[in-house]
């Protein structure tokens, strides 16, 4: 078992390695999406780039970025990630929506 901190939420959620971030947040009540995008994203396809979370701590212990991910992240810091695209191997710790 490994922990997800949400640091903006203050929680921290234990998880099986290789958990979808974003099913992880959703299934506990933590808020990835802003605004319109809470009606309008994609539902983990990758995408709309709307679940977007910053991998403050433990971004070495993540799946490597996916292709849906290199498209709309490219011009983004190395440490943002698609929830839905990113698999937790290891603790991490995260902010939601930068």
């Amino acid at each position: 078992m490994l922990t997800i901190k949400f640091i903006n939420e203050d929680k921290n959620i234990t998880t099986a390695e290789g958990a979808n971030l974003r099913r992880i947040a959703l299934e506990n009540d933590i808020d990835l999406y802003k605004f319109v995008a809470k009606m309008t994203n994609c539902g983990g396809a990758g995408q709309c780039g709307t679940c977007i979370v910053d991998v403050i701590e433990g971004s070495d212990r993540l799946s490597p970025r996916t292709t849906p991910e290199e498209r709309k992240l490219k011009r983004k810091p190395d440490t943002y990630r698609l929830a839905c695209q990113t698999k937790v191997m290891g603790d991490i710790s995260v902010k939601t929506k930068p």
